[in-house]
């Protein structure tokens, strides 16, 4: 079985930063100063501040020392800026292939379209089994003769005749 204290050191494990976005992360630098704390480009131009100072009050040790600490963020800032680049030029390159392949693939459709439409002939027809006596032609309702209509009745004319209660009358 396994003790609290284990359990709980791997959990504080398991939730650290991965090193994914260094650029915008926060740092906590502990310098000869005291903590400075910041995004590595604001800890550069903190350590670079404290060096200048350094330098016009003559203390060359603690200038060289600020210094260094600066060219230490510097060079993790420049790594991640690299590797987010890289990967940026990755994605790129990706979506360039992935569009080329949708090019080819919306050429073929239209050259396969363009063929079709022009050459009727190449369409593939129904076969039709055409049976003794017919001549294997679809017959039409144009083609069908019309039956002769009867003549309508004539519609009684309501000022005519008489008023069988059929319409309502009048109020006064």
């Amino acid at each position: 079985m396994r003790s609290s204290k284990s359990r709980s050191r791997n959990k504080n494990r398991n939730n650290r930063p991965s090193g994914g976005n260094i650029i915008n992360r926060v740092f906590d630098s502990s310098g000869p100063d005291g903590k400075v704390r910041g995004t590595p480009q604001q800890i550069i131009e903190k350590y670079n501040q404290l060096h200048r100072d350094a330098v016009l009050s003559g203390d060359r040790v603690d200038a060289e020392n600020f210094a260094q600490h600066a060219e230490h963020y510097t060079r993790m800032l420049a790594e991640a800026q690299r590797e987010v680049e890289a990967k940026r030029e990755e994605q790129e390159e990706q979506n360039r292939q992935r569009q080329a392949e949708r090019d080819r693939e919306r050429q073929e459709r239209l050259k396969a379209q363009e063929a079709a439409a022009n050459d009727p002939a190449q369409m593939d027809q129904p076969d039709i089994p055409v049976e003794a006596g017919e001549s294997g032609l679809v017959e039409t309702p144009e083609e069908k003769p019309r039956k002769p209509r009867r003549p309508r009745k004539p519609r009684p004319n309501p000022d005519e005749g008489t008023n069988e209660g059929n319409t309502p009358e009048a109020a006064e």
